[in-house]
């Protein structure tokens, strides 16, 4: 299993070299181009695929204690996978805010529900997530199109959703 992981993570790295190709490499602010980051991340993806593939074929986890490893928390993944995805597909319709926020607010309550927290049902606490995501999203948004220059993708045209 553990081979397979780190296979997996070297596909996932070759996968991200294969859309970095298409990417332009014009140097921008900095010297670097807009490919810069995706190259980086891919290689070190690679590189830690390897090593975990390495670590498993030459006799795995060594120092970890016998015993059965805790269940995998599927609820949990089911709303994070949700969040990610909800994420992507609103961000053109909803505006990178609101659909920030509701990512935020779906990963956090699938982390409440893995750690088994009972509030997890509370509309305050689904109010308060939400709100959370909303903060921590209206800056970044701020951020990247006011400093930055960089378009993303608003509810309005003004700018400030």
């Amino acid at each position: 299993m553990q081979t397979l992981v780190g296979l997996g993570v070297v596909l996932v790295g070759l996968a991200m070299a294969f859309g970095a190709i298409g990417i332009s490499s014009d140097a921008g602010y900095g010297g670097v181009g807009p490919n810069f980051l995706p190259w980086l991340v891919s290689i070190g993806l690679v590189v830690c695929g390897a090593w975990i593939t390495w670590e498993a074929r030459t006799g795995g986890f060594r120092s970890m204690p016998d015993g059965d490893a805790e269940p995998a928390n599927w609820p949990g993944l089911v709303w994070l996978s949700a969040g990610l995805l909800l994420n992507a597909a609103l961000i053109e319709h909803l505006g990178f805010i609101l659909s920030c926020g509701l990512c935020y607010l779906l990963a956090v309550q699938g982390l409440r529900r893995a750690a088994g927290q009972p509030a997890a049902n509370a509309p305050r606490t689904w109010a308060v997530d939400f709100g959370t995501g909303l903060v921590i999203a209206a800056p970044v948004y701020w951020m990247f199109t006011q400093f930055l220059a960089i378009n993303l993708p608003g509810l309005t045209s003004t700018g400030w959703i």
